[in-house]
């Protein structure tokens, strides 16, 4: 690894947002590694012996194999840095890209929350609020063009599922990704998979509503009826349209 501020080679750009990336990902790590500079190096000497454990711990469908291991090691490793000199880049172009940064901001999120849900169903899950912000867009921007409720609620349905079906085939799903005809047969099966996630959503929130004592604690049969559509959503669809278990 090195420090980022004394890397050479790199342009403006690519060494801010090397900094920023490396700033959040040892907020995620244990304090030991508090000192380290390029977490997300792809050039490491290891001690076999100290850290066969942990790397059998690694999940390999991470974004950084040394950011994965440090996060599984739970502190337990002392680590020292080497700095770095890139020499300018003559041919070729970076493999940074917009899918790499994706799988950065899912293991960070996945260190973050103590690894409890799998990398996909984070990844599902923040598409999912993205579609979130596209439905009540065109929503709000229908009403406001003198659409009615129904017919603005089902076009901000449709367009935001069917965002939500591209996007999690291009970044959550990608590995299994679906083309021509097949993509188009999973965005019909998605949608039906989306349509019983809401039939899901309404049925457990009324059902938990009834069933309070307190009309102010509604919120709580709202988040449970989300909590269900989410989980819904994302093992039918890995299931039936890209055919991957969850």
């Amino acid at each position: 690894g090195g420090d980022s501020q004394r890397v050479a080679g790199l342009s403006a750009k690519r060494q801010s947002g090397s900094e920023r990336a490396n700033w959040l990902a040892r907020r995620s790590l244990p304090p030991v590694y508090g000192h380290l500079n390029d977490l997300m190096s792809g050039f490491m000497v290891l001690r076999l012996a100290s850290t066969r454990a942990a790397i059998r711990r690694v999940n390999l469908a991470g974004f950084k194999f040394l950011y994965e291991l440090l996060s599984v090691s739970e502190g337990k490793f002392k680590v020292g840095e080497v700095p770095l000199n890139f020499r300018s880049r003559r041919t070729g172009n970076s493999k940074l890209d917009q899918a790499i940064v994706w799988d950065w901001l899912v293991s960070l999120l996945h260190t973050f929350t103590g690894r409890i849900m799998p990398r996909r169903a984070i990844s599902f899950g923040l598409v999912g609020v993205t579609g979130m912000a596209i439905h009540a867009g065109i929503f709000f921007v229908l009403r406001i063009a003198g659409q009615s409720f129904l017919s603005s609620q089902i076009v901000a349905v449709v367009v935001a599922a069917s965002f939500n079906y591209l996007v999690n085939n291009i970044l959550t799903f990608r590995a299994s990704r679906l083309r021509g005809t097949a993509l188009l047969i999973g965005l019909i099966k998605f949608l039906l998979v989306c349509s019983l996630g809401l039939v899901a959503n309404i049925s457990v929130s009324t059902f938990v509503y009834d069933n309070m004592r307190e009309d102010s604690l509604e919120i709580v049969a709202v988040f449970a009826g989300i909590v269900v559509d989410f989980i819904w959503k994302y093992a039918a669809s890995s299931r039936l349209v890209w055919n991957v278990p969850y």
